[in-house]
């Protein structure tokens, strides 16, 4: 029978249901007890959403380790996963319903849970389909997923267990804390943003000549924990203060005005209160 070949390489043509063909076929699946056993798990994505170009890449240098390992002889399990990923598959379906035009709380906790298990759903799909548009030679029949119950209850076993052992504590922290999920979150689950704030301005004594000076700060709330003044010791509006003293007008303390070129010259009054 005659086949015409097409003018361009179709790699779409090529690859379509060539993937699905090797999973049907089990050219991926792990446990030939014959064989010395070799084993990758994938570092699971989050169902946030899609992957990106480091999955592929990272994805990709696994899949040539399993390959080549697997045509060593070896029992190769490449395994699959994804991670839940907690709060930040939240704020995900959070955003959903308010382009919908309702929060969690107008649904309830169940129907939430209901949602977050529908986006759970939707975004593994389409992992999947990436993973095999990328060719990767994973053994699905023994993908988990991070709330899978086994795992859920490895992580309190060893919670409690850490916890016991004195491991795992409460300790006095600077941390970033949602106020409306009540919960701590980690520096990857945070996005920044500069917002314009305010100065304010204090007026400071010297002590040994009486000679007054402003120091203007963003943060007077800090001012309690204050144990210097510092000024650039190349300003020279300023730098005769160095090495004498002043009070802190919020709580009486006396404290040392010293010079380092840290300090901006003209922002603010060119005076910086410092706070450890």
């Amino acid at each position: 029978m005659e086949k015409n070949l097409a003018q361009k390489y179709d790699h779409k043509a090529v690859e379509e249901g060539k993937y699905n063909r090797w999973i049907e076929k089990g050219y991926f699946t792990a446990g030939d007890k014959s064989k010395d056993p070799f084993t990758i798990v994938i570092p699971p994505p989050n169902v946030t959403g899609i992957l990106h170009i480091g999955h592929a890449w990272d994805n990709t240098l696994q899949d040539i380790i399993a390959r080549y390992k697997r045509m060593q002889g070896y029992d190769m399990l490449f395994l699959p996963g994804m991670d839940h990923a907690g709060i930040a598959t939240q704020a995900k379906v959070d955003a959903r319903l308010k382009s919908e035009g309702i929060s969690r709380y107008d649904l309830g906790r169940e129907k939430f849970l209901e949602r977050a298990w529908e986006w759970k759903a939707e975004y593994a799909k389409t992992i999947r389909t990436q993973w095999g548009k990328l060719g990767n030679s994973l053994d699905y029949s023994r993908e988990r997923f991070t709330m899978d119950d086994g795992f859920n209850d490895a992580v309190r076993h060893v919670f409690v267990k850490l916890y016991n052992e004195g491991l795992i504590y409460r300790g006095w922290r600077i941390i970033n804390w949602d106020p409306e999920a009540r919960t701590a979150l980690s520096n990857i689950e945070v996005y920044y943003q500069d917002d314009p704030g305010k100065m304010y301005h204090f007026k400071y004594v010297v002590k040994e000549t009486g000679e007054e000076f402003v120091v203007a700060t963003t943060r007077p709330e800090t001012m309690f924990g204050d144990v210097c003044v510092v000024v650039n010791p190349n300003d020279e509006t300023l730098n005769h203060l160095i090495g004498k003293h002043t009070t802190n007008p919020a709580n009486g303390q006396e404290l040392p005005i010293i010079g380092d070129d840290y300090v901006e010259i003209g922002f603010g009054t060119g005076a910086m209160k410092c706070t450890p």
